[in-house]
């Protein structure tokens, strides 16, 4: 007798509406990071010089270029974000999250997907911009 196939199962991800309702704490997050001395000095500050340039007129890819205009900028405040919430440590980050821990990792995760809609060479200038040595 031939048995039925166990159904993979595909790996739950929240909905838009979800991580949107989450956005909340994560800018309690980021804040409480910035606050914290525990944080390294120097990633609080690539963070918040990143956040200074995403507001300036001035822009890597314009943003008359419509989508690739704002990708850039949300790219590089995802590997900024990412860079703040390494440096922070699961300790740090559990202690000032607010909300769910899976929806943090899907929101990390989500924000670096942002990226695979830019060209490859502003990645890599925008990764190195972020994470030189």
């Amino acid at each position: 007798m031939d048995r039925p196939l166990p159904k993979r199962r595909r790996r739950k991800r929240p909905s838009i509406s979800r991580l949107v309702r989450q956005l909340p704490s994560l800018f309690r997050l980021v804040l409480d990071l910035m606050r914290d001395s525990r944080v390294p000095g120097f990633d609080r500050l690539l963070f918040a010089a990143i956040v200074a340039y995403v507001l300036s007129p001035w822009d890597l890819v314009p943003d008359w270029l419509g989508v690739f205009g704002l990708t850039d900028d949300f790219y590089l405040v995802g590997l900024a974000l990412k860079r703040l919430v390494t440096a922070a440590g699961p300790d740090l980050l559990l202690e000032h999250w607010r909300g769910s821990p899976k929806a943090l990792g899907y929101m990390i995760e989500s924000i670096e997907r942002v990226g695979s809609m830019l060209p490859r060479r502003i990645r890599r200038v925008l990764r190195g911009t972020v994470f030189a040595p």
